[in-house]
């Protein structure tokens, strides 16, 4: 649990090579030279399914970001494509008055769905357990391909003393300017946008910024119909143990918090059995 002016987190990796081996380590951050990211925590997506997930994330997400931001953490929060929604806002208009910071690299140039991407380097890490080619919504019927979104969830709150961005540069300008070397990672999805994005995982950590996500405040794009044909929420462990293993550690809000870490109501429901039981008759 956290106080005072410092973070006390267990951060979990697993070596590469022995990727079902655990191992945890306490680290105490200073909360001041620390960040929170929120990636993509829409109002809504594309797929019901994952609007639903969202939904049930975000009273964490918010408990979570309210302790941080009172023990000195900064909050910026990330919902890409639709930060024209905070114009005016003084979350979103004091970003454009930082000073503009050089990264130790270039960005990536590169592009998914039209939007800047950090692709994997395979001198880093293989491929992503799970395959998400078909976009991972699960739902009956499968929901349309989209953009629905508007505006970052309205049950997490921001203040003005938080920070709003979707750009790059612009996320890298506000940690320099407020002295940050580690950042907190939340949100989703964590196959997609958490590592993907210009302000996600690969990029930061590239850019030489210490990360972590916080592996109960994520989830991810993923149907059980999809190698390798196992729960939804079972594929977002396998996820994580990618991150784990290849990127940075992950810590818990529960640890955080002082309670225990959330969980899905999902995680065992009848949506991710039926699936399961069509994969189970496909492979007959």
């Amino acid at each position: 649990m956290s106080s005072g002016r410092s973070l006390e987190l267990t951060l979990r990796t697993r070596d590469p090579k022995e990727g079902r081996k655990v191992k945890e380590a306490r680290e105490i951050w200073d909360a001041q030279s620390t960040a929170l990211i929120i990636c993509d925590m829409w109002d809504r997506h594309w797929c019901q399914g994952a609007t639903t997930r969202v939904k049930q994330l975000v009273p964490r997400v918010a408990e979570t970001a309210a302790l941080l931001r009172k023990l000195g953490v900064t909050v910026i929060h990330c919902p890409s494509g639709v930060t024209d929604f905070y114009k005016g806002a003084p979350a979103r208009e004091k970003v454009g008055e930082v000073k503009i910071f050089k990264p130790p690299s270039p960005f990536s140039d590169r592009t998914r769905w039209g939007y800047p991407w950090c692709w994997p380097d395979a001198d880093v890490e293989p491929e992503l357990p799970i395959d998400d080619s078909d976009g991972g919504c699960f739902c009956a019927p499968e929901c349309k391909q989209g953009e629905p979104w508007t505006r970052q969830h309205p049950g997490i709150p921001i203040y003005d003393e938080d920070w709003v961005t979707d750009d790059g540069q612009e996320a890298h300008n506000v940690l320099k300017s407020q002295k940050i070397s580690k950042v907190i990672l939340v949100g989703v999805h964590l196959n997609m946008c958490v590592l993907g994005r210009p302000f996600g995982a690969r990029q930061l950590l590239k850019h030489e910024f210490k990360v972590i996500v916080l592996r109960d405040l994520t989830d991810t794009m993923y149907n059980p119909r999809s190698k390798p044909k196992v729960s939804h929420h079972e594929g977002t462990e396998m996820v994580v143990g990618h991150v784990e293993k290849y990127l940075c550690p992950t810590s818990t809000s529960g640890s955080l918090l002082g309670k225990n870490d959330f969980k899905f109501p999902s995680a065992d429901n009848e949506a991710d059995r039926t699936a399961l039981r069509g994969s189970a008759e496909e492979k007959k």
